[in-house]
């Protein structure tokens, strides 16, 4: 077994593994460990009740994070006008394009956070799908990123707006800010995440949906939500 550093062995001893944390107390816990060199990503992580193998037990979706992401998010556009272009590259596009940046992709260019593309791209960028989709980077209209509005996409995205998707084994990880936002701004925008991947409950889902939630950051230790209480209070109307 690889020893733990005297660092970690300190973070883990702020941790009742014996107890679940409120929203609250959670974002504070998650703040004070992180304390690595480096300014850490906050993140979320979702075991859910669903099998990923039936496409309507799929859990997909995209939320803006009230108090964005912490990073620059680095946009990548798939489109034909010279309108649509134009905007995009307005809104901060780092590469915009049709055939060209197809053909760039697929030489293994993929130095990129997200992908947007108008509709009549889409025949074309489906040949990107054993590129762009393992690394959750195929537009989806479905998570807003097939769009003949390339230039407001760019724009969402790049003020906070984060896509997530169940894995084969039933996780979601999504990244909420990072150490240096405050307490409340991780709250927060933990908060949207989680009422979002709620929300987005399949129909076809029996049974226990949410089975367990956790926040952490990249280097420092998890601190366990309440399942129960998360779907109590996000659940609303959905």
């Amino acid at each position: 077994m690889a020893k733990r550093s005297k660092r970690v062995r300190a973070l883990r001893e702020k941790v009742d593994v014996s107890r679940t944390y409120s929203l609250q107390e959670a974002a504070a816990a998650v703040k004070e460990c992180a304390t690595a060199k480096f300014n850490e990503t906050i993140e979320v992580a979702f075991y859910l009740g669903v099998d990923p193998r039936h496409a309507d037990q799929m859990v997909r979706g995209s939320v803006a994070l009230p108090h964005g992401t912490g990073k620059d998010v680095r946009v990548v556009v798939f489109c034909k006008q010279d309108a649509q272009q134009e905007a995009a590259k307005q809104a901060g596009a780092i590469e915009v394009g049709a055939e060209d940046v197809i053909a760039k992709v697929q030489g293994g260019w993929t130095d990129f956070d997200a992908a947007v593309a108008s509709p009549d791209m889409m025949g074309q960028v489906g040949k990107l799908g054993r590129i762009l989709g393992p690394r959750g980077l195929m537009p989806s209209p479905k998570a807003g990123t097939v769009t003949p509005d390339v230039g407001r996409a760019v724009t969402e995205i790049r003020k906070g707006r984060i896509d997530y998707r169940v894995d084969k084994n039933a996780n979601i990880h999504v990244p909420v800010g990072k150490a240096s936002f405050t307490t409340e701004q991780i709250e927060q925008n933990a908060g949207a995440v989680i009422e979002s991947v709620v929300k987005a409950r399949p129909a076809a889902c029996k049974g226990a949906y949410l089975k367990s939630c956790a926040i952490s950051s990249t280097m420092g230790p998890g601190f366990r939500l309440d399942p129960a209480a998360l779907m109590g209070e996000y659940r609303g109307g959905a």
